[in-house]
């Protein structure tokens, strides 16, 4: 048994993962994976703010109208 059907994957994806991490050791790839996260977070930070100011300026918008 392969290990691709072991973990269920396409041997493309084994084969783009090996390539993609080849010579990179357990700390590296624990540390990028750790930036992977936080970049998640911020971007997801970044979308959240610029919902809120978009909200804002819509409501600030209506209140210049009723005015």
């Amino acid at each position: 048994m392969s290990i691709c059907s072991e973990l269920s994957i396409a041997k493309v994806t084994f084969y783009a993962g090996k390539k993609k991490y080849s010579g990179v050791d357990s700390d590296q790839l624990k540390r990028l994976k750790a930036l992977e996260e936080e970049n998640r977070k911020l971007k997801q930070m970044y979308a959240d703010a610029a919902l809120d100011i978009k909200m804002r300026k819509d409501v600030l918008s209506k209140m210049g109208n009723a005015l």
